[in-house]
This record gives C-alpha cells, sequence and structure tokens, in this order.
C-alpha cells in the first residue's frame, strides 16, 4: 500500500473503482499468502492521518496486554491467548513451560489414542471424538473440524453443543453403534455451565444404557479444581487438561479448547498455531498500512462510524469455511457488544455479524445487499485454490471450470454492490489448510482487540452473557415452587390449579413466566404436569395438576 496516499485518505470511492485505489490499499504479504483489500471502504478525507494517533496508542494498549498487564480490572484477570502461539512472550516462565507442556501433551495423547495405546472398555480402539461445550467451546472445535476435516480424518467428529434434548438424540443416533467407541471431550472452564454438564450427564447416560462407563471413554478440558476436574478425578477420566482463567472462550481455540479435538481428529494443530504465530507477528507492526489487523479494525471503524451503525456481513466463497460467520459471531459480537465503555459511561457499542457461503447466499439475500438498506458492511472471503491438487479440474463450459464461476460470482458481486454504493472488504488466502486456518483466527483476535481499544470498551468481559445466565437460574428456581406448588395441591385437594393460584402458591407475582414454566411442562408426558383447557376458553383459563405421586 501507498502510505501517502492510503495517509491522505481517497475520499468516498466513485461508482467506478479506479484501479490506482485499488492498488493502493491493497495489503500483500507473499510469505503469509494473504491480500486485504480495503478499497471498497469509503474512508473520508484524511481519515488515515487523524486516525493515526488512536490506534497508535490501541498497538500499545495490545503491546501491554501480550506483556502480562490486566485486562479485566473487575475480575484480576489477564488474557493471554497470544501467549498460546507464542509461549517465550508469557510473563512468567512458568506459564511459558505449561502452555509448551500442555501443546506436547496433546500430540502425545492425540498418538496414544490413534495408536490404540489408549483405548474404549471393550472396543478395539477409538473412532469417532463427541465434544461437549458451548459458546467458544464448540464454535472454534466445530469451525475448525468443518474446515479442515477429511474422509480420511483419524477420529470423526460429532458435537453436543446445545441443551437441547433432541438436538442430543440426533447426535447420538449419528453415532450409532459406535458409541462404544467414541472418545468425549468435554469443555467447560469451570465445570458449572449448564449446557455442558447437561450434554456430559446426558452422555453418561448413553453409556450406561450399553453398560459402559463414561470415565473410560472421556477426557476434561477445564480448570484446575472446577467442578468438572474433580468429576473427572471421581469417575476415572482418561485425562484432563488445563483451561486457564487468562484464555477467554471465545479466543481458547488454539488452547487445548481447539487443539485437542483437533489433534484427536488428525488435524495438524503444530501449522494451526505457526499460522497464528505468523499473523501475531505481522499484526504487531506499528506502520498501520501494513498492518492487517489494524487495516481491519480501521475499515470496521470508518464503516460504522465507530458505533455499530452497520452490520458485517460475512460472505467466504468456499464451502470449508461455511461456520467462519458463526465463529465470528461470538467472536465480534461477545467481544464489542457492550453497554459501557472503560469510563462507565453507557455507549451501548457492537457489530452485528450474520452471513453464510457464497455463491449459495447470492440467491438468498444480496437483493437486499445490492437493493435493500444501506444498513451493512460486506467482507468477502476468497481462496484462490478450487480444490485438492491430486483431484483434476472439469470444464463445464469451454474454457470455464466449477471454480472459475465460483470466482466470477465473487467478482460480480463485490461489483454490484460497488455500483449501488455499498461497502465492501475482501479477504484472499492461497487454500484452505491448517496454517491458513490458524492466520484467520489470529487475525480477527487481532482486529477485535484493535478496535475495542479504538471505541474505549473493554474485549475481554462479558456482563451480559452473565446475566442471562443468573436470569436462566431464576426460571428453573421458580420452575421448582411451581412443581412443588402443584405437587402440594394433589396431595390436599387433588384439585387443579388455575394459573393465578400456581404463581400465589409459588410466590411470585411474575405470572407469564409462569405460564411459560407450565406450558413447556405440559408438552412433555414424562414431567407430569397435565393442562385441561374449558370448552371454548383460551389457554390462560386452562388449570394445571399434577400426575407425580
Amino acid at each position: 500500500m501507498d502510505q501517502d496516499r492510503a495517509t491522505r485518505g481517497p475520499g468516498p470511492a466513485p461508482a467506478g473503482i479506479p484501479f490506482d485505489r485499488f492498488r493502493d490499499h491493497l495489503f500483500h504479504d507473499a510469505n503469509l499468502g494473504l491480500w486485504l483489500d480495503v478499497s471498497r471502504i469509503r474512508f473520508e478525507d484524511g481519515f488515515f492521518a487523524a486516525m493515526e494517533p488512536r490506534m497508535q496508542a490501541s498497538l500499545a494498549e495490545m503491546a501491554a496486554l501480550e506483556g502480562g498487564s490486566i485486562a479485566n480490572p473487575d475480575e484480576d484477570r489477564r488474557v493471554g491467548h497470544y501467549w498460546l502461539r507464542a509461549p517465550e512472550l508469557a510473563p512468567e516462565a512458568a506459564l511459558r513451560a505449561a502452555i509448551e507442556e500442555t501443546t506436547a501433551r496433546i500430540l502425545s495423547f492425540a498418538a496414544d489414542v490413534h495408536a490404540a495405546r489408549v483405548r474404549p472398555e471393550r472396543a478395539a480402539r477409538f473412532r469417532k471424538v463427541l465434544v461437549v461445550g458451548i459458546g467458544g467451546s464448540a464454535l472454534g472445535p466445530q469451525f475448525v473440524a468443518s474446515a479442515l476435516g477429511t474422509p480420511a480424518d483419524r477420529m470423526q467428529p460429532y458435537f453436543f453443543d446445545n441443551t437441547d434434548p433432541d438436538g442430543i438424540d440426533r447426535t447420538l443416533d449419528a453415532i450409532g453403534d459406535d458409541l462404544g467407541a467414541t472418545l468425549a471431550v468435554i469443555i467447560s472452564k469451570s465445570g458449572g455451565t449448564k449446557e455442558t454438564r447437561n450434554g456430559m450427564l446426558e452422555l453418561e447416560a448413553a453409556y450406561r444404557r450399553l453398560g459402559l462407563s463414561l470415565g473410560a471413554h472421556a477426557v476434561a478440558v477445564t480448570g484446575e479444581g472446577s467442578e468438572l476436574d474433580k468429576f473427572a478425578v471421581k469417575h476415572g477420566f482418561l485425562a484432563r487438561f488445563p483451561m486457564w482463567d487468562w484464555v477467554g472462550g471465545r479466543t481458547s481455540e488454539l488452547s487445548a479448547v481447539g487443539l485437542l479435538p483437533a489433534a484427536l481428529q488428525g488435524l495438524s494443530i503444530t501449522e494451526m498455531l505457526q499460522g497464528a504465530r505468523e499473523i501475531d507477528e505481522v499484526t504487531r507492526s506499528k506502520e498501520v498500512l501494513r498492518n492487517p489487523a489494524a487495516l481491519l479494525a480501521l475499515a470496521w471503524y470508518s464503516a460504522t462510524g465507530g458505533a455499530g451503525r452497520k452490520d458485517m456481513v460475512l460472505l467466504p466463497y468456499k464451502d470449508r469455511l461455511e461456520l467462519f460467520s458463526r465463529y465470528l459471531q461470538q467472536l465480534v459480537m461477545e467481544s464489542l457488544g457492550k453497554r459501557l465503555d472503560l469510563q462507565g459511561k453507557e455507549v451501548f457499542q457492537g457489530i452485528a455479524v450474520y452471513g453464510n457461503k457464497g455463491s449459495t447466499d447470492q440467491h438468498a439475500y444480496v437483493q437486499q445487499l445490492r437493493d435493500g438498506l444501506d444498513n451493512f458492511f460486506v467482507t468477502f472471503i476468497e481462496v484462490l485454490r478450487d480444490r485438492a491438487p491430486s483431484r483434476g479440474a472439469i470444464e463445464v463450459d469451454p474454457g470455464v471450470t466449477t471454480g472459475d464461476y465460483l470466482s466470477g460470482f465473487l467478482q460480480g458481486t463485490r461489483k454490484a454492490l460497488t455500483e449501488s454504493g455499498r461497502e465492501s472488504i475482501s479477504i484472499t488466502i492461497e487454500a484452505v489448510d491448517a496454517r491458513a486456518v490458524g492466520m484467520l483466527i489470529a487475525l480477527y483476535e487481532r482486529a477485535v482487540g484493535l478496535y475495542a481499544s479504538l471505541v474505549g470498551i473493554n474485549a475481554y468481559h462479558q456482563p451480559g452473557v452473565e446475566a442471562g445466565k443468573k436470569a436462566a437460574q431464576q426460571v428453573l428456581d421458580l420452575q421448582a415452587r411451581v412443581l412443588a406448588a402443584l405437587g402440594a395441591a394433589r396431595q390436599s385437594t387433588a384439585r387443579a390449579l388455575t394459573l393465578d393460584e400456581i404463581a400465589r402458591a409459588a410466590g411470585t407475582d411474575d405470572v407469564e413466566t409462569v405460564f411459560w414454566i407450565l406450558r413447556h411442562l405440559a408438552a412433555n408426558p414424562d414431567r407430569g404436569v397435565v393442562r385441561e383447557v374449558p370448552q371454548g376458553g383460551s389457554p390462560f383459563d386452562a388449570t394445571y395438576r399434577s400426575t407425580r405421586k
């Protein structure tokens, strides 16, 4: 990128983008095999020069973070996911040793599983791996498994990533008779995350139905001394791996959270770590125009006015990257969606993220992107290599392959959006391999951190998530009182109770939540709650009774 031209700022881009604008705004690193084009963001005149002091301050904050400064004053916690791929940067020798030892243990354990030195109770070897987690403990491993998986993988991956009973049943049905040859990786930092705990208990019951024990088929990734850690010791898990308090869930893919499932699947975790390390090195540059994470953060700032006024639409033109938008939803939205800034002022920051894949979504929502509300910016992700070199190209028209069509659709959509005055960013990588996946993860981790610094928020805590967990527990506490009220009524009068009577007996005036609870319980026969609606009455006229003795 030509620094003088970019620092001056080209102003709003015309409908027809001149080639020199593209040339002057194209970041390219041949060693990384990475291109980043921000030429179709309408930077105001002088934008880069005006933002230079703030970006330098953000880069200094990032350097302090990597050096071990406290990132979460409210939790007195550091944020060190950058040390995972550069252990020598860890501020204490003990941390470096712990990181290096854990990576070595992961590789050794995976090799023992693959060689059947670690084996299940009755089967000859483990053939499948089931990850039980939620949020960052599932999204990262799912994305990597989908992006890099092949039929030749050492173990097939499956996931419990919710507390949906039907979803759990579907996964167990997909595993089928191979459950006895399935290794479970149960991931929870605290061990108290309800979705993960529920999935673990459902899985324990499934093993028990086969006369097998969970412990003989499970490993844990958790905090030392956590509920899960204690459970794993008590039940004789095959191994336990650490989940450190300085690694947040949404930045945990390159810790044991993501590395262990990937290694068991047979993917190259060393190449993933190397790709992330290489991106970290280039994104430490104080020369903003040679720093792709800084350029991304500035493009987001320009596109959204630094206030989240536009959504981020992600369109990777490669099926293997289909789950990348889901992964980024958590990384970006949980990091940037904050009510308060660092000074405690209400700012309501955030950038909404959605997307799927190209060219599929050209037939889904590109019509609105081109002609509808201009409330977004697009990020195109291009992969230069069409398919594995061992597979020959097929011409579907004279001189044209399916990969040529995919590239043409990307370029055509990008051009059509530009002609409508819609902004976009383009990222290009050479191939979807382990190194490139590590690069993408690290690039967005750094960009999110820099953007958060630019807008003055804490990217590394999630008070809204914690509030949701507390509210959910309050619902479950109320449900227990509702069931107790129904049980007491059955013992005393055997009479069905109205909604208002149940709420009063449960000691609440939150009748709406009582209604939701009863509607759910009555829909599931095994919960022992019967709903009776009088003829011609509404759902609010229903009465409820317990069938439990």
